[in-house]
């Protein structure tokens, strides 16, 4: 029988909770939207900016959407709060549109994990900074954030 679970697992500890960020980070700079939908439950709820989206296929399509008109995303992950299963998340990803136009959108989420360390809620504040490419700060190759590239604290943001 195969496990639904997703390590960690809350209640959350300083160690885990910053684990489960980056966790979540290295799978939306994977821009695969059919795994990082598999990171939620499966009636899963979202406020994304105006727009509210329940369920795994929901987010899956929502994804696809995003990544289609996001290029080159890179996006940061940085925990902000945490206590028993929730998670208060800060964050910024660069991308830019099929004109070439670049934005830094900067943002906050709310998390709520079930039991088995899925995500069954997911609040989202998000504002969009058009920015000139000279003034991009992620500049690793598409996926997964080096190791050594600096987070948002140590970039300033």
């Amino acid at each position: 029988m195969m496990s639904n679970q997703r390590h960690p697992l809350p209640p959350f500890t300083l160690e885990s909770a910053i684990e489960k960020v980056r966790l979540a980070e290295d799978g939306w700079n994977s821009r695969d939207p059919g795994n990082v939908a598999r990171a939620y439950t499966a009636d899963s709820y979202w406020r994304n900016r105006s727009e509210f989206v329940q369920g795994r296929e929901a987010i899956e399509a929502f994804l696809r959407r995003k990544w289609i008109r996001e290029l080159d995303y890179r996006l940061i992950k940085e925990l902000w709060a945490f206590r028993d299963n929730r998670l208060a998340v800060r964050y910024a990803y660069e991308w830019h549109d099929d004109s070439g136009n670049w934005f830094r959108s900067y943002g906050n989420e709310n998390w709520e994990f079930d039991s088995e360390g899925l995500m069954r809620n997911r609040f989202a504040c998000i504002n969009d900074l058009p920015i000139h490419a000279s003034d991009r700060l992620f500049h690793w190759p598409l996926g997964r954030r080096p190791d050594d590239h600096p987070g948002l604290a140590d970039l300033g943001l």
